[in-house]
């Protein structure tokens, strides 16, 4: 089933898990929206760098650190996902207790661990 999958803190530096996880997202078959601090594109997907509504989220996965996740609270909350994905490097236990609050499913994880785990 296709999971339809926000990448929060999405790179265009190949070096980042980021951009892997938006690669190995895609080519699993998961719609994937890619939010940044930057405009630019992984492999043809436009990285979007504002609050975009979206519809039908399945899993949020986060490549942003605590401090960085702040300004994000809100409209992370809003997209209403089934869960997030805190990668290693973003673990938040504030942010953990907003989703758990709201029905939303936190879960400390790798996104590519899951994704080649086939546990997704």
């Amino acid at each position: 089933m296709d999971k339809k999958t926000v990448v929060l803190g999405a790179s265009p530096n190949p070096g980042r898990y980021s951009y892997l996880a938006v690669n190995r997202l895609k080519a699993h078959g998961h719609p994937v929206v890619a939010i940044g601090k930057r405009p630019g594109t992984i492999n043809g997907l436009e990285i979007i760098t504002g609050h975009p509504g979206i519809d039908n989220v399945d899993t949020v996965t986060l490549y942003l650190n605590a401090q960085n996740q702040k300004q994000y609270y809100d409209y992370i909350l809003s997209l209403h996902p089934k869960r997030i994905i805190f990668n290693p490097g973003a673990e938040n236990d504030e942010l953990s207790d907003l989703a758990l609050k709201n029905n939303i499913e936190a879960t400390e994880a790798c996104t590519l661990v899951l994704l080649s785990t086939n546990q997704y």
